[in-house]
């Protein structure tokens, strides 16, 4: 690829919504630092949205909205293409158009990324232009440029998380203010943090996207979306919360990808998504509102946390914009960041990890029970920690938190209690997690 020598870089912006347009706003008041740091002059010179005539809150030239996404693309003014629509289709096809045209590309598309981001990843190497993403996770955390160059060479054992400012905010006003779930999730949607719909955030589905993407990165490994365990807060009560406050923890929604087997030919690793029980000494544990933390574990740097917002028009613009200097830079320099070749993984089945757990059960207060409920757990091979019981008229809660314990013998243990008459309603179930050993 020859060098580029022009320095001054047309801009291509497909989306100008929310970040789209803090974008643009940063762009105009970054351009002479831009300029003095970089020797670039950015300028938008295209601008795709839906609906023209809307109000953008961003101050354009006149000519550089267009309703045609594909012609920004080929426009032959626009040499840096930032992919800010959303969504799988058309998204795919413009940013895979852009590369074929040898255009660096910035996006961040979590959903697009967790499952085309191999294809996208490949086509960008084989033009030799860059695809960068550091939106796509973690707002403004610099996580994927950390892990794909600051870490490139860290033997990775786990990333672990909280990514989805929504459940955090969620989770923070029922741990601190003894919220019900629906009252702090009503309470997050009036203030913004929640969509009218929010599915994606609440059952994990966001999530789940973005520890696909962390893993690919940080273990160099295919890791689709489809590969991920996952689970919401939902069902998540106020009770639960109390009790893993009483017992020293604070439940928060995490985000997991570990590495369980080897690492060299086809690495073992375990990528999930699930509420989860983090003791309060934990840097996580004091993650608050909506507030997105990362915490790295390797075998030579040890332990590192990245935090910062994870949402929002301008900390998420800053992320595009860092990834955008960087593409315009390689693009004058005629270099690109390659992702590298991404091998094959094994995802390790849910199934077969170990953890310590937490359930939480209501039964029949009377003689026999709480042996018969302990007898099952024994007779799966699930050792208790410790166990309360607290009184509730004619029936009892028992609060149990094991000891290291196979998923599967715990699954089958929740299984046989909800077959007994003496328990009443479903069992609740949260992970505990911690340092790695």
């Amino acid at each position: 690829m020859s060098v580029f020598p022009r320095r001054r870089i047309g801009v291509g912006i497909l989306g100008c919504g929310n970040v789209g347009s803090a974008l643009v706003g940063l762009l105009e008041e970054q351009r002479s630092a831009i300029a003095g740091r970089t020797g670039m002059e950015l300028d938008v010179v295209r601008v795709a949205v839906r609906r023209a005539l809307r109000d953008r809150g961003a101050a354009l030239a006149d000519g550089v909205l267009t309703t045609d996404a594909a012609s920004v693309v080929n426009d032959p003014e626009v040499d840096v293409v930032v992919e800010l629509i959303g969504g799988v289709e058309p998204a795919r096809e413009l940013i895979a158009a852009a590369l074929g045209l040898g255009k660096p590309v910035v996006t961040g598309n979590k959903e697009l990324l967790a499952g085309h981001g191999a294809d996208l990843y490949a086509a960008a190497d084989a033009a030799g232009v860059d695809l960068l993403f550091e939106a796509a996770v973690g707002g403004g955390i610099p996580l994927i440029r950390s892990l794909r160059e600051s870490l490139a060479a860290e033997p990775v054992r786990r990333v672990m998380g909280i990514v989805n400012g929504t459940t955090n905010y969620i989770l923070s006003q029922m741990t601190e203010h003894g919220a019900g779930y629906q009252d702090a999730l009503a309470e997050a949607q009036s203030l913004g943090f929640a969509e009218r719909d929010p599915t994606a955030d609440v059952e994990g589905f966001d999530a789940a996207a973005k520890a696909s993407i962390i893993a690919t990165v940080a273990f160099g490994v295919r890791v689709p979306a489809a590969g991920v365990y996952r689970e919401g807060i939902s069902g998540i009560s106020a009770a639960d919360i109390a009790h893993a406050r009483r017992l020293g923890y604070v439940v928060k929604l995490l985000a997991i990808a570990e590495r369980v087997g080897p690492v060299e030919d086809k690495p073992e690793l375990a990528v999930r998504v699930h509420p989860a029980m983090v003791p309060m000494g934990h840097p996580l544990a004091s993650v608050r509102d909506s507030f997105n933390a990362v915490f790295v574990e390797g075998d030579a740097v040890g332990e590192l946390m990245l935090y910062g917002r994870g949402a929002g028009g301008r900390p998420t613009a800053s992320a595009v914009l860092g990834d955008l200097v960087d593409a315009a830079g390689n693009r004058c320099r005629g270099t690109w960041t390659p992702i590298g070749d991404l091998g094959e993984a094994v995802v390790c089945p849910i199934g077969h990890l170990e953890s310590e757990y937490y359930i939480n059960m209501e039964v029949l207060d009377r003689p026999g029970v709480l042996a018969a409920v302990a007898g099952v757990f024994g007779r799966h091979g699930v050792s208790i920690r410790s166990m309360e019981q607290e009184g509730l008229g004619q029936q009892a809660r028992l609060v149990f938190i094991t000891h290291q314990a196979a998923e599967r013998g715990v699954q089958a243990t929740l299984g046989d209690l909800r077959q007994m008459e003496s328990v009443r309603g479903t069992p609740a179930l949260l992970r505990v997690v911690g340092y790695s050993s």
